[in-house]
């Protein structure tokens, strides 16, 4: 019988109905081959996320009425690989505490598998947010209805009620994951008439999947807007919200921003290297990005480069534009810094 060393391992063995979702960047499905390569070295982790391969692992073993759900941030080595020191001793502390039944009968004991988590070094908490999100992915994909509060969030973006206050982070991201074209084109039509809270709450949910293009158009316009008046926070979760998406009107506002020193502040750079790096994979987006990073001191310039540069397919550009930084420019300046070199 071939030994369990690594987590697929242990779900493929002991016959768990697993999903797997990713849980650093945002809150996508994990397909389970990109699991397996990760584990056995085979690629690096797609959406790393400070230094994290953060997935949640929603499973079932034997008879267990519910499902378990680890949350799990496995360390990456420099170059976004795992580091497997802390999931080899999670597999072995796994494997002692439900014994050798899993691998013989599948048969394991479900509160064994919840107190795994317990002083686990491996184990994390996600923000409420990616757990609603997560909770109204998980409940999409296997059929199962959403929570009772997408009903109010539904009447309230039809218009047919106002008490905006008794909407719950649940029903709005159930809302946000579940909501089709003609539901994105009537949340679009409304954008402007939401309340400031419940509108950035909803753009925190929307940034996990893509958009149609009439709700990134309107949430372009609205961000804009939100600059307009000094809305900092509202500005910058718009530009989250349409991070996923890769509708031309993302790229094009993408790119007027950085093209507006002004508007590049320390939150805007934040904002689009944690959920709206897809949109910065580009030859001219990307260059200017890391120049408006290298200009604005309050930027942790060497910790975003960092973690971008663990993103596998942004990886090569950005050690190639550092690489080629022009003579004199605030980028070479910042990687004197960081190197240490006159």
């Amino acid at each position: 019988m071939q030994p369990i060393n690594t987590l697929d391992d242990f779900f493929t063995r002991s016959g768990a109905d697993v999903t797997l979702y990713h849980m650093g960047r945002r809150v996508t499905p994990c397909p389970r081959d990109t699991l397996v390569d990760f584990e056995n070295g085979r690629a690096p982790w797609p959406e790393p996320w400070q230094g994290q391969a953060r997935l949640a692992a929603v499973f079932r073993l034997g008879d267990m009425p519910d499902p378990a759900i680890w949350f799990l941030s496995l360390p990456l080595d420099e170059q976004g690989f795992l580091s497997p020191a802390q999931r080899d001793a999670f597999v072995q502390r796994l494997l002692e505490t439900l014994g050798q039944s899993a691998q013989q009968t599948g048969d394991a004991d479900a509160r064994a598998v919840e107190h795994l988590m317990h002083d686990n070094p491996l184990a994390f908490t996600p923000e409420t947010t990616f757990q609603a999100v997560l909770n109204a992915r998980a409940t999409q994909d296997t059929g199962r209805p959403p929570s009772q509060y997408m009903a109010g969030v539904n009447a309230f973006i039809a218009g047919r009620h106002q008490d905006w206050e008794s909407l719950g982070l649940q029903g709005l991201a159930d809302y946000a994951m579940r909501a089709d074209a003609s539901h994105q084109q009537a949340l679009a039509k409304a954008l402007d008439t939401l309340p400031i809270q419940v509108l950035r709450m909803l753009c925190h949910c929307l940034e996990h999947r893509p958009l149609v293009p009439e709700l990134v158009g309107a949430l372009c316009q609205r961000g804009e807007t939100a600059a307009g008046q000094g809305d900092v926070e509202t500005f910058c979760a718009c530009i989250r919200a349409v991070g996923s998406s890769r509708d031309d009107q993302a790229r094009v506002w993408y790119a007027t921003l950085l093209a507006d020193p002004a508007a590049c502040g320390p939150d805007t750079l934040a904002a689009m290297a944690g959920r709206g790096w897809p949109l910065l994979e580009d030859g001219e987006r990307l260059p200017l990005f890391l120049s408006r990073l290298a200009e604005e001191p309050r930027s942790g310039f060497g910790a975003a480069v960092r973690d971008l540069a663990l993103i596998p397919r942004l990886r090569l550009p950005i050690i190639a534009l550092l690489r080629d930084a022009p003579q004199g420019s605030p980028l070479q300046a910042r990687l004197r810094e960081l190197t240490g070199k006159a």
